[in-house]
Order: structure tokens, then sequence, then C-alpha cells
């Protein structure tokens, strides 16, 4: 079975890059499949729409598609934890 968000991630890469779904991952290298620095920054915004998250200022090493999917499912959990904070803040 696939993780929800490497299934996701790979729709959007499968779709923007043209790529075969078998080649997309965990360990497959982001270089290795024709992304360079320009297609991650662009990927980037893919996910940040996908995922209906916000991307931290501060760049990011992502090597491999496993790196990307650790950073998405960080980013949402972090995002949903602060959520779920403010609205226990406002009830309070």
């Amino acid at each position: 079975m696939t993780p929800p968000t490497l299934q996701r991630l790979r729709e959007i890469l499968v779709k923007d890059y043209q790529l075969a779904p078998d080649a997309v991952t965990p360990d497959a290298p982001l270089e290795g499949l024709g992304i360079d620095s320009l297609g991650v920054a662009e990927l980037l915004f893919n996910i940040e729409d996908e995922f209906t998250v916000t991307l931290p200022r501060e760049p990011v090493a992502l090597a491999t598609v496993g790196d990307v999917v650790a950073f998405i499912d960080g980013l949402v959990a972090e995002q949903q934890a602060g959520a779920n904070a403010s609205v226990a803040a406002a009830s309070a």
C-alpha cells in the first residue's frame, strides 16, 4: 500500500514532469528524475496548493522523493497542530 502523501506527490510528479509512476519511489533522487533546482522550486509551489500548507521562508534541502514526502508530512502536522492550538485558545 502506498502512503497517501506519496501517492498525491506521485500524481503531481507524473502530471507535471511526465514521469512514469513506477519511477517515483521514496528513494528516487529528484535530479535522477530530471527535476533540477528550478523544478524543485516549482514543485514546492504545487505542493503548497495541493496540500494547503504554507511553505517556510528558509530554504530546505530535498534530495529524494522520500525527503519531499517527509517535508510535506512535517508541514501538515506542524500547521494542523498550530491550527488546533488556535481553536483551543479561542474556545478557552
